[in-house]
């Protein structure tokens, strides 16, 4: 049983730059971060900030049988559950395999029980721990030793002529336009192909550059974790999926288009988008591959379009969602099937999405690994929140190797150029978090 200790937040966006520096020591460590970005009813998050602080207990698989043992653990779980799915369990789910180079090597799967979780909605701060473990003393202490970290100025960047990308901008044009000729002969009608920008032979200071990406770009499923040696500082705009009570909701996003300082410049820009026909009709087909995923977990008749190619402005970009939901037929299915028939999201593979992701592994050159995976948690009562792996960047401090990766939908319209630049302005913020 978890007793809880609370606490008044006056600065919240100090303080979580404050929970990051502290929590940064522990070897699994997960802050989930809205940003307060919760304007729509559909993009809403139970809480402000999640965190989970050391392991109590874990599960972590490289072989076979992941979901299963997931589901096994979260049976036996009666307590928090945090952690990710690497795009990899692909291979686990279908008859696929991965081969590319992997520079990062998180593991396919990796959840854990953690000692304290954290939980900030508005400016209460809630501070949870197992009683038989620790006690409201200790939770005082931590609580104190977090708000005395002082802001650090380091300015420490990457020389940007230090990243690399494995395309070379022609390379990735003659890819798109492969990929235009199995959608010409029906093989499929939309392919997300993505690139890898990398950092060799580097050591930087994870929880700065997470900060500096969070400031550059504030998104609702922006998140920091530290699993061991590796860490994934995200700002993903993106939600995967979610549970609350019996209803699911997923939340595709198909359709970008970059932001200006100039406001009336602005609008226009967002109204572009949203009358964009290709764009949309990107968007459509990754909903109608949503729906088709969500049925096989869902109540006769329950599966519902909320909102259908919805404009939200994020710090960068403009971008295009949609709202899926159904019901959960309880009966018959668990919970980790839902995650196991909707993984990995439409939205980042295309569609038919088998015969995509085959294609991903043929014209890709690195394994995706975390990228386009999701990370989360799982609650006592058994709702969750996840969210999709992009606008990220990883780093193997073992290996000093830097990664982010950005990708652009295929489809039989698209102009191989415009995809690639869409890839450059999706890279922007990270790109920018480590050199600026």
């Amino acid at each position: 049983m978890r007793e809880f200790v609370e606490f008044e937040i006056l600065n919240a966006d100090l303080f979580q730059y404050q929970l990051v520096k502290w929590g940064n020591k522990f070897d699994n460590f997960i802050v989930l971060n809205s940003n307060r970005q919760n304007t729509s009813p559909h993009l809403y998050q139970e809480y402000d900030l999640m965190a989970a602080v050391n392991s109590i207990s874990s599960i972590n698989n490289s072989n076979d049988h992941c979901f299963e043992n997931l589901k096994n653990f979260n049976k036996i779980t009666k307590d928090w559950i945090f952690g990710y799915l690497s795009y990899d369990l692909k291979n686990e789910i279908e008859s696929l395999h991965s081969s590319n180079f992997d520079g990062i090597g998180f593991e396919k799967l990796y959840f854990f029980v953690p000692r304290y979780v954290f939980i900030l909605k508005k400016n209460v701060l809630r501070i949870e721990y197992c009683k038989n473990i620790s006690s409201a003393n200790e939770i005082n202490n931590i609580y104190y030793q977090i708000i005395s970290f002082k802001i650090n100025e380091n300015r420490d960047k990457v020389h940007l002529d230090r990243i690399k990308q494995k395309f070379t901008k022609n390379e990735y044009i003659n890819a798109v336009e492969k990929i235009k000729i199995h959608i010409i002969k029906g093989d499929i009608y939309e392919l997300n192909l993505c690139q890898e920008f990398y950092i060799e032979n580097i050591e930087i200071k994870p929880e700065i550059i997470y900060q500096r990406l969070n400031t550059i770009s504030p998104s609702p499923f922006s998140c920091y974790m530290r699993n061991f040696d590796k860490y994934l500082l995200c700002s993903s705009p993106e939600r995967f999926l979610t549970k609350r009570k019996q209803k699911i909701i997923s939340q595709p996003i198909k359709g970008t288009i970059h932001r200006s300082e100039d406001i009336i410049k602005d609008k226009e820009l967002m109204l572009f988008l949203q009358n964009n026909e290709k764009e949309k009709a990107e968007n459509i087909m990754i909903v109608d591959l949503v729906r088709n995923d969500l049925s096989r977990t869902a109540k006769i008749g329950s599966v519902n379009v909320e909102e259908l190619c919805k404009i939200y402005s994020f710090g960068q970009v403009h971008q295009m969602i949609s709202t899926i939901s159904s019901e959960i037929d309880k009966a018959n299915y668990d919970i980790i099937d839902l995650l196991k028939t909707t993984f990995p999201m439409g939205s980042m593979t295309g569609a038919p999405k088998i015969r995509a992701m085959e294609l991903i592994e043929k014209f890709e050159k690195t394994k995706r690994g975390i990228y386009s995976g999701s990370v989360g948690y799982i609650s006592p009562s058994k709702d969750f929140d996840f969210n999709v792996i992009i606008r990220s960047i990883l780093y193997n401090c073992s290996n000093k190797y830097v990664s982010f990766t950005a990708g652009s939908a295929i489809t039989n319209q698209s102009v191989a150029e415009d995809e690639y630049n869409e890839c450059i302005l999706k890279a922007d913020a990270m790109i920018k978090a480590l050199t600026l």
